[in-house]
């Protein structure tokens, strides 16, 4: 098994994915070559929580310019990852 850090890259934080925190709706990305299992195992032991359903999303690029040249942003893996009831992950320290 891959070590779980090199599976979920970061969490995806958005006024959306904040929003689906209340639904216990988690979004990482993750790597492209990851696939449901392994994104799974790695969020239940990052976080110690129980894991019922993830879903995942190839994101396209964009185009995009800086000044005169084009280009286009990166592509990359989104997991939308739903937990157990009553199970929560603190993405943010509390002091």
């Amino acid at each position: 098994m891959k070590d779980p850090r090199e599976i979920i890259i970061r969490p995806v934080i958005t006024e959306n994915t904040y929003d689906m925190m209340e639904n216990n709706v988690y979004t990482f990305e993750v790597a492209k070559t990851s696939n449901k299992v392994e994104i799974r195992q790695a969020i239940e032991a990052l976080f110690n929580v129980k894991v019922t359903k993830v879903n995942t999303s190839n994101v396209k690029s964009k185009p995009k310019r800086v000044r005169q040249q084009p280009g286009r942003t990166r592509t990359w893996k989104k997991a939308m990852v739903t937990l157990a009831e009553g199970e929560s992950i603190e993405l943010f320290a509390t002091n």
